[in-house]
Formats: C-alpha cells, structure tokens, sequence
C-alpha cells in the first residue's frame, strides 16, 4: 500500500520536512505520483524510519547509519564504532573534568601556574604519544619493537577517569618532557660518558636492560646499594660496549659528567612512579645502580681521573 509523506509523518512521527532530508540523502526511497508528489511503500518506509529513528537516539551518525541501511556495513559493527567514538569522548570529558577540578582545588597564588600547566596538556593520548616520541629519540638507534617493549613497562598511558593528582602528575611529565635540556640529560645518564665509542647501541640497552630486571628485587626489598655482581655486570656491559675492560679508571669515567642527579630525571619518575603505583621501573633501579657506582669509586685513588 501507498501512503503519503504525511501520512508517513503521522505515522512515524516524524516531521515532513526530515522525511523529505532522509529522501534526498538516498536513506528512504519514495516514488512520484501522477500529480508529482512523493509516494511510500506503508510497511518499508515506516520500518526503515523507525530504525533509523532508534539509531539516531542511540548517537549513530547518518552516514553510519545509511551504511547499515546499504548494507556496507552490519548494525553491529556500527554500535561497536559508535560504542568506541563515545568512549574517546568520555575518557576526554573525564580528563576535562579532573583538569577543572585541579585548577579550582589549587591555592589562588599557584592557580595561574597550574592552568598553564594542564592546558598544554589537555589531550592524554597526545601527551603519551609525546612520552613515546621522547624515548625512541633517547634510545635510539635500538629498534623500534625493543624501545615500545621498554615503553609499556615503563611509560604510564594515561587514565581513563583521573584523578586530580593524576591529571596534574600527567601534566607534568608532558612540562618534562618538553624541556629543551631534558633529552640531553636523560641521554647523558642513559648512554654515560662518550657515548660516540659505543659500538652496539643495541647490545648495551639489552644487557642494562636485563641487569634492571634484576635490581628490581632489591630496589622492591630496599636493598641499599653496594658494589657486588649486579654494578659488576653494569660496568661490564658498558665497558664491552666500547671495546674497553672493565678497570677502576672506566668506572671513574663512567661518572663524568653524570646527570643521575639532575632533578628534572628524579622529578620525573618520581611523577611516573605516582601514575604506576606499586610498579618499580627502570627509574629507580638505575638510580640504584648509579649510587652503587658512585659509592664504590668514591676512595679511588685521584690519579685515576
């Protein structure tokens, strides 16, 4: 049976003129009368406009929804897209709101400076998109699949409902970060003195690598460093790295210029540490090993400098 556009309208209840949208956007078809006018199968049109009605109250956008109509698409796939767009919006609402709730709680004095703070922070997956972008440049040239194994340890993504301190902490590692001395210390520390020597980037960041692994049970237990097997396989690793042996001259030069110290890389993971909870990372247990190594060489004689 033939029916109207407004006796579709009154059917559906919807108004004339979105019919007459969904017609020319090729959501609904209709053909002509005699006279000229827009003419509906009954039971087809009022099915399809009931469906894309639900879809719409659902948030599915018209072109999603035109794709289920067509057939390109399941109505299925379509939820689960709409499903992980809403997602993305609600994790940004929540940062949103925790950012908000940071500049308010501040004491009036620190307001400004926490506003600038988390408003260049104000998208989480950018920000850990930056942390990642900071260590490849730091770790490089180590291959990619090595440096993002070393990221999901010890890199934080960034909550999915923060909390004021975890916005504010995240904020700050972004602050870091973008320091433009930041790269140099950290790759000072990372790579120690006269890192052009080193032949095998990559051995090296696998052997510290799994040294860290290591530390991490003492650092768990606070242990306090000392100068046994774990700096012996640190000094070693470095000192192969460079064609050298190790030598209480090499253990010197590995503290040249050292920016263990630095509190921009204590301030650091000590935000991260913050964000991970419970998780040690190789924050802490290089700076473990980094004490061991000061601690041991600090009665060497002078003349090995």
């Amino acid at each position: 049976m033939l029916i109207s556009i407004g006796e579709l309208a009154r059917s559906t209840g919807l108004t004339v003129r979105t019919i007459r949208f969904y017609c020319d956007e090729g959501i609904l078809e209709s053909r002509r009368s005699a006279g000229g006018h827009r003419m509906f199968d009954a039971d087809s049109a009022t099915e399809r406009l009931l469906l894309v009605r639900r879809l719409r109250t659902l948030g599915l956008g018209l072109d999603s929804i035109a794709g289920v109509l067509r057939e390109e698409r399941s109505m299925a796939e379509a939820i689960a897209d709409e499903s992980a767009r809403l997602d993305i919006e609600l994790r940004s609402m929540a940062w949103r709101r925790a950012s908000l709730r940071a500049v308010e709680t501040v004491a009036p004095a620190q307001r400004a400076e926490r506003l600038a703070l988390l408003a260049a922070a104000q998208d989480g997956g950018a920000v850990h998109d930056c942390l990642i972008r900071f260590w490849r440049r730091i770790l490089a040239p180590v291959p990619r699949s090595d440096i993002d194994m070393w990221v999901g340890w010890n890199v934080p993504e960034p909550p999915a409902d923060p909390s004021v301190d975890e916005v504010v902490a995240y904020a700050g590692l972004a602050a870091l970060v973008t320091d433009p001395d930041m790269s140099a210390v950290v790759r000072q520390q990372y790579w120690r003195h006269k890192p052009e020597l080193i032949r095998d980037r990559r051995a090296l960041f696998t052997d510290v690598g799994d040294l860290m692994v290591d530390v991490v049970a003492l650092v768990a237990e606070r242990v306090r460093p000392y100068a046994g097997s774990e700096l012996d396989r640190f000094v070693n690793a470095h000192a192969a790295a460079r064609g050298e042996r190790d030598t209480p001259r090499f253990r010197k030069q590995l503290l040249i210029d050292a920016t263990d110290s630095d509190h921009r890389i204590h301030r650091y993971w000590a935000l991260t540490q913050q964000l991970f909870g419970t998780r040690i990372t190789v924050g802490p247990t290089h700076d473990w090993v980094y004490n061991a190594l000061a601690h041991a060489t600090h009665n060497l004689p002078s003349e090995l400098n």
